[in-house]
């Protein structure tokens, strides 16, 4: 009897140990993660480098070039788009240019335009912990350099994983890769071809103003946020707010941003037209999820990467505020 209570003891013990070493190992594997976010953050923007990237969304793909600019006083960041339309977008530390092929040249605030790729991380990356738990994945090879995976997998169903592939000789990351809750992509960004290290021409970041229209495209907070009031998901945060003119509207829409460092989303409320049947309820174009519903003479309307449930919950929440 007491040689079998011994074993019993010792197989817990083994149990216990094991768990501990999981548990601790498991630890150790989301510090490391969170070490090459850290890493992967600063990089995006302290390195100097080129290359030529896709864009993968829903059905679509876009090839864009990236020149970024970096010499400890300023950080210069130029968007080529390669195919379509010509549209390049030049960032001059917090001022964001956007030349068009209409000839006009737009100038509009940094935080309301995306973040340029790779620079896909938020400024602090530490608090992306509270919504995501950070993995190490394996060992991939992305336009010819090693990288090492890091995945921000979902604490709740509010967002979708996302994938990072980091270069291993710099933590810049080289590919990004959104996933839905089926393991779908839902978009990605991957270089086809890089050079890391070399400093590309001031000429290169040069907002040519000969001949330009200068448009400005203001986002200062506007006072429809007297009017309105929504509750986001937790860990959405209101990124920019802005009256946004609608093509074939007399009146402006209000346009929100919310994101939570990784994933982001858009909300519009703009006045209904008479004997006009607007689309209501759910609806997928693309990789772009979207949301409509009607509230006091206006539309409502949430989009964005993000789960369904995300626009849902914050466009059924919106409501005038008393």
């Amino acid at each position: 009897m007491m040689l079998n209570m011994t074993r019993i003891q010792a197989t817990l013990l083994k149990s216990v140990l094991l768990t501990t070493c999981l548990v601790a190992a498991q630890l150790a594997y989301a510090k490391d993660a969170q070490v090459w976010l850290e890493r992967a953050g600063l990089a995006a923007k302290t390195l100097n480098y080129t290359g030529t990237y896709f864009y993968h969304h829903g059905e679509h793909v876009e090839v864009l070039r990236v020149a970024h600019r970096a010499d400890g006083k300023n950080e210069l960041n130029k968007v080529e788009v390669l195919d379509g339309p010509h549209r390049e977008f030049i960032r001059i530390n917090d001022e964001v240019y956007c030349h068009l092929a209409d000839g006009k040249t737009v100038r509009v605030d940094r935080n309301a335009v995306q973040r340029f790729f790779p620079s896909v991380l938020p400024d602090n990356p530490g608090r992306l912990t509270n919504h995501y738990v950070p993995k190490l994945g394996g060992n991939e090879k992305v336009a010819g350099r090693n990288c090492q995976v890091v995945i921000l997998a979902p604490r709740d169903n509010y967002r979708y994983t996302q994938m990072l592939w980091l270069d291993t000789a710099t933590a810049l990351p080289l590919k990004t890769r959104t996933v839905d809750e089926r393991g779908a992509t839902v978009s990605m960004f991957v270089f086809s071809e890089i050079e890391i290290g070399k400093q590309p021409d001031r000429a290169v970041f040069d907002v040519r103003m000969a001949g330009k229209k200068m448009q400005a495209a203001s986002f200062a907070r506007s006072r429809g946020h007297e009017t309105w009031e929504m509750t986001p998901p937790p860990g959405y945060q209101t990124t920019f707010e802005v009256m946004r003119a609608m093509p074939g509207r007399k009146q402006p829409a209000l346009h929100r941003g919310y994101s939570d460092g990784m994933s982001s989303f858009s909300l519009f409320i703009e006045p209904t037209l008479p004997n006009v049947q607007a689309l209501e309820g759910l609806s997928t174009e693309g990789a772009i999820n979207i949301y409509s519903r009607r509230l006091d003479g206006h539309k409502v309307t949430a989009l964005g990467e993000v789960p369904a449930v995300t626009l849902l919950e914050s466009a059924n929440s919106v409501q005038r505020k008393p």
